[in-house]
């Protein structure tokens, strides 16, 4: 009787316990593994197979799992700096453990591996987006002639200026790009902001923390870039607004400048045909203080 009392236990902590999950998300990181002969898997479908029957199987027993994307090279470097074995499984749950705690993770709701690795990835890109953009906020150093720290003030007047937009924008779920050109690449960000049942607006605290880093960059550093915002309501039709920035302003783009940048190819330069349903606006006023001149660094 003790002894079934115990595995009844067990079987609840087992349910209680989260695991992480690593996952190779493509074909060039699967062969990437497969240098190391402890990594039995032959291709990647069938890896990717496997997996999803573990997790369905795991949801079954109502353990909760989490999602992380297992980059290779990351394992690489890992092994090489805690001089682990990279050929004993213990080393990559390790690996995986320690992803878990830094890296970008999701957790798994059922969906299947198709429907959720496009959306890791999107997670991936995102922390390294607002990492970089971070880091390159923190080499700014104090200001010349205030001493105040510039990247810490661009955030500040970022933050001010996305609640500005969010505040001044038609009601609806708002769907906004920012994008900052500069070497070595361009930086693009995505900020999803709903609408609450008590038109309270709905956001994710990590995207708008990346778009927010990201928007500071160009403010800062005077690169050139733009902001879009698409507002979605029922029985409406979509309205989009935008502003570029410019020498650390952010100027608002009149109807005819909007419907240019978002009928027009990015790469080509080729016109796009205008979506059915949507108006191409001039974005709300967002206040004098938000365009006066000043001392922006």
């Amino acid at each position: 009787m003790a002894h079934t009392d115990q595995q009844t236990m067990r079987r609840v902590l087992r349910r209680e316990i989260a695991g992480t999950i690593g996952l190779l998300t493509d074909e060039h990181d699967f062969r990437a593994m497969r240098r190391y002969r402890s990594f039995t898997f032959d291709d990647h479908l069938t890896y990717l197979q496997q997996m999803e029957a573990v997790l369905r199987t795991r949801a079954a027993q109502g353990s909760h799992t989490t999602l992380a994307l297992f980059d290779p090279e990351e394992y690489a470097a890992f092994c090489a700096d805690t001089g682990l074995d990279p050929e004993a499984p213990a080393t990559r749950g390790r690996f995986t453990a320690e992803l878990a705690a830094t890296g970008p993770t999701i957790p798994y709701d059922g969906r299947p591996l198709a429907a959720l690795l496009p959306v890791l990835v999107d997670e991936a890109v995102r922390q390294a987006t607002w990492e970089y953009a971070t880091t390159l906020l923190t080499r700014l150093g104090p200001c010349s002639s205030c001493g105040e720290d510039i990247g810490r003030a661009a955030f500040i007047r970022a933050s001010d200026l996305l609640t500005r937009i969010l505040e001044a924008a038609p009601p609806g779920d708002r769907h906004l790009v920012c994008s900052v050109s500069g070497p070595p690449e361009t930086l693009i960000s995505v900020l999803h902001a709903d609408e609450g049942t008590d038109a309270t607006v709905e956001l994710d605290e990590a995207e708008a923390l990346e778009f927010t880093s990201v928007l500071a960059l160009g403010l800062a550093t005077h690169s050139p870039g733009g902001l879009v915002m698409r507002t979605s309501a029922p029985g409406a039709a979509d309205r989009v607004q935008g502003w570029r920035l410019r020498a650390g302003e952010l100027e608002p783009l009149t109807a005819s400048e909007v419907f240019d940048a978002y009928c027009t190819d990015v790469e080509s330069g080729d016109l796009i045909p205008p979506e059915s349903g949507v108006d191409y606006c001039a974005p709300p006023d967002l206040g004098e203080e938000s365009t006066k001149p000043g001392h922006h660094h």
